[in-house]
């Protein structure tokens, strides 16, 4: 397997805009989230060490939420059922090497202090934990504070007000004291706004250098991002995971290099990333969209290329897998591009994406079959919809390409 080389705070960074369209009206929740974090715990004093791992933690502390609806409910104060998303998300971390140290604090960041102060974890696990919660907490009334009045500094004596309620019951007495004291800054206030929160951001990701990272690593990262996706909807559970199958099997038959097929995967990992700002409702309809469902659709591929192309090293990755509903005689979306101007990767994506599809279940039909998913892959090379010379390997190679898409290990 190759390596890329990869600044990690980047992709952390790039990926998590993918978080913000789960929950439409939060943008840059976790962003936010990170930055009073970090602003705590360097009054706290924590190590640049325990700084740089708060702060990928408190990006990617709702990397458990696929589901609209989930969001709504957590930018309720109190919510009984938030643990949820806490362990689906530690679960994610537990199998992603490099943010696998973080996976406790995730498991924890909702759990209430007096509970988690009796619990055996590492000192330190416990304080990241639970200033994520705190902070996190302060943005949900923060937001609630602007929706009644454009200027946040008149809500914040009630912001804290609220928190100081929970001071020594759901927070931690020292962290309470901590937020207050930087609290007492209007500049602290006013940086949640957006244009600073991105230049604070920016800031951390420079910390940081590209380095060589295996293929596995950026892999098992980027499929937290595709489980996110996958699970918004029961529909496309392991969708992502056997479109990336299916195209790296593909271009490895196809005699595409080791790299390319690396870069195929991660593309089919990601190509759906966008459609996590597309509502449930939407996703789950059983009968035909209508014209506005349909043009809510057709930007999440054109979602997922903006949020990879930030990532540098993913420039090809990012452009093959905005593509996916490219089609050769240029009739696809959101470009319009024609077989000329589509690399071999685009149309093999964009074939592995429609085989996958019409593998499974959906909710305006049942899944098909594999003579049947062949016979409609046919149709519309035969309509110039799909690249032939693709489509004749699956044909020559059916019974594999079927066990790769539906991520199954027995012949039909």
């Amino acid at each position: 397997m190759s390596t890329f080389d990869i600044n990690l705070h980047e992709l952390v960074y790039s990926l998590s805009d993918a978080l913000d369209l789960v929950g439409v009206v939060q943008v840059h929740h976790g962003k936010r989230v990170a930055f009073m974090a970090a602003e705590c715990g360097k009054q706290l004093g924590f190590s640049a060490d325990e700084l740089d791992g708060l702060f990928q933690a408190a990006i990617l502390h709702d990397c458990g939420v696929s589901n609209t609806a989930v969001h709504a409910r957590l930018a309720q104060f109190e919510w009984e059922q938030s643990q949820g998303h806490c362990d689906i998300g530690a679960a994610l971390l537990r199998q992603t090497p490099p943010l696998a140290h973080l996976a406790d604090v995730i498991q924890y960041h909702h759990t209430h202090w007096h509970q988690l102060r009796e619990i055996e974890l590492p000192a330190q696990t416990r304080r990241m934990a639970n200033l994520i919660f705190l902070v996190d907490r302060v943005d949900v009334l923060s937001l609630k504070a602007q929706v009644n009045d454009a200027n946040i500094l008149l809500g914040v004596d009630a912001i804290l007000e609220k928190i100081i309620s929970k001071r020594g019951d759901w927070f931690d007495p020292e962290l309470v004291d901590a937020l207050i004291y930087i609290a007492d800054s209007e500049a602290f206030w006013l940086s949640l706004e957006r244009e600073h929160v991105d230049g604070y951001v920016s800031e951390w990701m420079q910390h940081e250098v590209a380095r060589p990272i295996s293929f596995e690593h950026v892999k098992s990262l980027v499929r937290i991002f595709s489980h996110i996706v996958d699970a918004k909807s029961p529909f496309t559970r392991d969708h992502s995971e056997g479109v990336a199958r299916l195209a790296r099997y593909l271009g490895g038959k196809l005699g595409l290099p080791e790299h390319s097929c690396d870069m195929l995967e991660l593309a089919g990992l990601l190509h759906d990333i966008g459609k996590l700002r597309v509502p449930d409702e939407i996703l789950e309809k059983p009968g035909r969209l209508n014209t506005v469902e349909f043009k809510t659709i057709q930007r999440h591929s054109f979602d997922t290329f903006s949020i990879l192309k930030k990532v540098k090293g993913f420039d090809a990755i990012a452009r093959w897998a905005g593509q996916h509903h490219e089609r050769v005689d240029g009739g696809g979306y959101p470009y319009h591009t024609k077989k000329s101007l589509l690399s071999l990767e685009a149309r093999i994506i964009a074939v592995a994406d429609v085989f996958q599809a019409l593998a499974q279940n959906r909710p305006y039909r049942q899944a098909l079959s594999a003579a049947q998913v062949l016979a409609l892959l046919q149709e519309n090379v035969d309509a110039g919809k799909l690249d032939r010379h693709v489509v004749e390997l699956v044909e020559a190679e059916l019974d594999t390409c079927w066990r790769e898409a539906t991520c199954m290990e027995r012949a039909l």
